[in-house]
């Protein structure tokens, strides 16, 4: 792909909603692609304008994890899943580390330059997605991932990622992220903590505020299920 395409957008989210002129690095990457200033977690009224206006073949995302949590949900509930997605991090994030993304001008570079691929879209029954971490703090009930049981009874997080494999789900005391591994609590125990990968997490517990992506779910709920959507979303990335 060009350096300079019109069919690639650049979406600066920030709180003052201004844009971030990037010109050209000290690499001598032009960044001369079309940019948008959007809000932080931009919505519908944000997003789908622009989509409309430009229809892109890229977006670039600049901005926080919840922001391109945000893009990512406006492309999908506009049937535009077929628009690859780059992602230009304000800093080291937990969906740099789920997917292998870098940052700085390596991540300029490779929004503009690198290739597409489709990795799994990850949804939640409050109709929204998870790029990069999940987490609820001081849960008490049951976790399954798949038929896999990782959580009966306390405990003080419960951390969910998406990735190239799927969902990882892992329950314990540090809030370390899942490695992938199975580890099943025993069907008959009476309580215990696991982790394991699959397609879906589902939670049943006392209401607890969810937290996705950094940001809080506005209210406590005693459920709540995180799974991979049907289509693939198509993401840069190394």
């Amino acid at each position: 792909m060009s350096t300079i395409d019109s069919t690639v957008v650049l979406l600066t989210c920030s709180d003052d909603g201004q844009a971030r002129p990037l010109g050209v690095n000290s690499s001598g990457l032009v960044t001369g692609v079309p940019e948008v200033a959007l809000p932080t977690r931009p919505d519908r009224t944000a997003v789908d304008p622009v989509l409309a206006e430009h229809e892109p073949q890229r977006v670039v995302v600049a901005g926080t994890d919840a922001d391109l949590a945000a893009v990512l949900t406006r492309l999908l509930r506009t049937d535009r899943l077929g628009v690859e997605v780059a992602y230009l991090p304000s800093a080291r994030s937990a969906a740099t580390a789920a997917w292998g993304l870098p940052t700085g001008e390596n991540a300029l570079r490779l929004a503009l330059t690198g290739a597409a691929s489709p990795v799994p879209l990850v949804r939640d029954d409050a109709g929204g997605v998870l790029v990069g971490r999940a987490e609820i703090h001081d849960i008490a009930g049951e976790c399954y991932c798949d038929s896999v049981l990782v959580l009966r009874g306390r405990t003080r997080r419960l951390v969910v990622t998406p990735g190239p494999a799927g969902i990882a789900v892992r329950a314990g005391w540090t809030g370390r992220p899942p490695d992938g591994r199975e580890r099943a609590v025993a069907p008959r125990a009476p309580h215990g903590r696991g982790s394991a990968l699959g397609r879906a997490v589902q939670v049943g517990c006392e209401p607890a505020i969810v937290i996705n992506d950094g940001v809080a779910h506005p209210r406590e709920v005693p459920r709540w299920t995180w799974y991979r959507h049907t289509q693939d979303w198509l993401l840069v990335r190394p």
